[in-house]
């Protein structure tokens, strides 16, 4: 079930990017971060708050800067204090530029948070989206596995005991990677995109019946597993009916929807003799081809009708 609100703490904002803390503020690592947006707040600074999203993150860069620079000390001073007295979850200082003696001192008195980082004001606002983005993402749990074979994200999905941790194990010792077993936690990073992790508390791990649970990195090293991984593909695997009527050609696009989205799928039989290792290599394989505009069930349906088509005409003539 889609939880709708997440948020994030400073703390581990800081923490994941390595930021400066240039006050103290108590509680400061506790503020929660509710919104992917940033805002650079040169507006703000001019006295002008209509439409502020004073719910974001803050980002300074040398325009902000200098623009205060520019001010005197009383107008720079009323400036900050009208800016930190909203309701901002902290203040990040891009390009490692020096606060203001004054700006330090009325952060802390208003209890907000002044951060600084190195990076460039771009660049640090694109990784921090991104982060954002990921953690506050719509998200839902799967009963299934997850491996990326040959660049595609391809998730498995079926009954227990139907053999999905075996074919991942399989596709591992064939040099794929493996992303998750058993719990699959999928986010919605934006509006065509799902990315797939595991819990961390079972992150690398992999149950095989009759042997037991299994360590993938240690037993195939770190190149076997992968944190993330985009989904491109779900492969819905499901005992043989044989009286169900199985797609032989794929002609047509079968999709799973998953938070919204609709994802390529598509759904194999399992029964003895089938090896599903390569199935899933070849099903993510084709994936490939079909995103860059071939489709070898639809080249085959062209030539067929082509032939057909040839052959009424040589008993038109014939006639």
């Amino acid at each position: 079930m889609t939880e709708p609100n997440y948020a994030v703490t400073i703390g581990r904002i800081i923490s994941e990017f390595g930021l400066e803390e240039l006050n103290h503020v108590p509680g400061a690592h506790d503020i929660l971060v509710h919104t992917s947006d940033i805002n650079r707040p040169g507006l703000q600074l001019a006295d002008f708050y209509e439409y502020f999203g004073s719910d974001r993150i803050q980002l300074m860069g040398n325009v902000e800067m200098a623009y205060l620079e520019n001010l005197s000390y009383d107008d720079r001073c009323a400036s900050l204090l009208t800016f930190f007295s909203n309701e901002i979850p902290c203040i990040i200082i891009a390009r490692g530029k020096e606060p203001f003696p004054e700006m330090i001192e009325i952060a802390t008195e208003c209890g907000k948070p002044l951060l600084r980082t190195q990076e460039e004001t771009s660049r640090f606002a694109s990784y921090l989206i991104y982060y954002l983005n990921v953690e506050l993402a719509p998200r839902i749990t799967k009963h299934g596995v997850l491996v990326e074979v040959y660049g595609e994200g391809v998730l498995m999905l079926g009954e227990s005991g139907v053999g999905k941790s075996e074919t991942a194990l399989e596709l591992v010792k064939r040099g794929h990677r493996l992303v998750a077993d058993d719990v699959v936690e999928i986010r919605k990073v934006s509006n065509k995109t799902l990315v797939g992790s595991s819990p961390d508390i079972i992150r690398h791990f992999i149950e095989i019946r009759g042997v037991g649970i299994l360590d993938v990195k240690n037993l195939y090293g770190v190149g076997s597993i992968k944190m993330t991984e985009g989904i491109n593909l779900v492969v819905n695997m499901e005992l043989w009916d044989n009286k169900k009527q199985y797609d032989r050609l794929g002609i047509n696009d079968e999709y799973t929807e998953i938070l919204g989205l609709q994802i390529s799928s598509l759904t194999v039989p399992v029964r003895p003799g089938r090896n599903l290792a390569i199935i899933i290599e070849v099903a993510a394989m084709n994936h490939r081809q079909r995103k860059m505009g071939y489709n070898a069930a639809k080249v085959l349906n062209q030539r067929v009708m082509r032939e057909m088509e040839r052959n009424s005409m040589n008993k038109i003539e014939e006639g």
